[in-house]
């Protein structure tokens, strides 16, 4: 048998390679790794924390009880179609910079409605704690109104009405305050 040797001439070879620096280990790579995995989970629990202060993601109060009641919502609305009133607000802008709610409720045949009790509740979309309640005072037969201090921005005005402590009306609208 014959043995054949090679040489490789190391003058040739080319590497960007210096010695004396660190080499990277197992310990060293699992603590790059959990250092950034930290980082994540620490961004991640503070932007989770921040979202859910700023929203807690209700938009009624007690949105469970409310989902239970759903059946009578829905045979209170028929019966709030089936009395045919017509409820015209009219907003207007105080020069104390205060509005105005007028409220004029008529029934299907047009007679104005009296002693009833008008509430309304002006609510921010994102936010239950910037929601507004007043009543209202009926000025004349069938005309209700109240004052409210409002502030600019998109809002929902709900509106109920009670006669002898049962909820007749109710209408959902939405504000665009300037």
């Amino acid at each position: 048998m014959t043995q054949t040797s090679y040489s490789i001439d190391k003058t040739h070879i080319t590497s960007d390679y210096i010695p004396g620096g660190r080499p990277l280990n197992g310990w060293k790579a699992l603590a790059i790794f959990c250092g950034l995995f930290s980082i994540v989970l620490i961004a991640n629990g503070a932007l989770s924390y921040f979202a859910i202060k700023s929203f807690s993601g209700e938009v009624i109060p007690h949105p469970y009880e409310h989902g239970l009641a759903y059946n009578r919502e829905i045979l209170a609305a028929r019966a709030q179609n089936n009395r045919n009133w017509r409820v015209d607000v009219a907003l207007t802008k105080l020069s104390s910079g205060k509005t105005e709610i007028s409220i004029i409720a008529r029934d299907k045949n047009g007679n104005t409605l009296q002693h009833l009790n008008f509430d309304a509740r002006v609510e921010a979309p994102t936010s239950l704690a910037q929601d507004i309640r007043q009543s209202f005072e009926e000025k004349d037969p069938g005309r209700y109104v109240s004052v409210f201090s409002l502030p600019s921005g998109q809002r929902d005005l709900v509106l109920t009405a009670r006669q002898f402590e049962e909820e007749v009306f109710r209408s959902r609208n939405r504000l665009d305050l300037r």
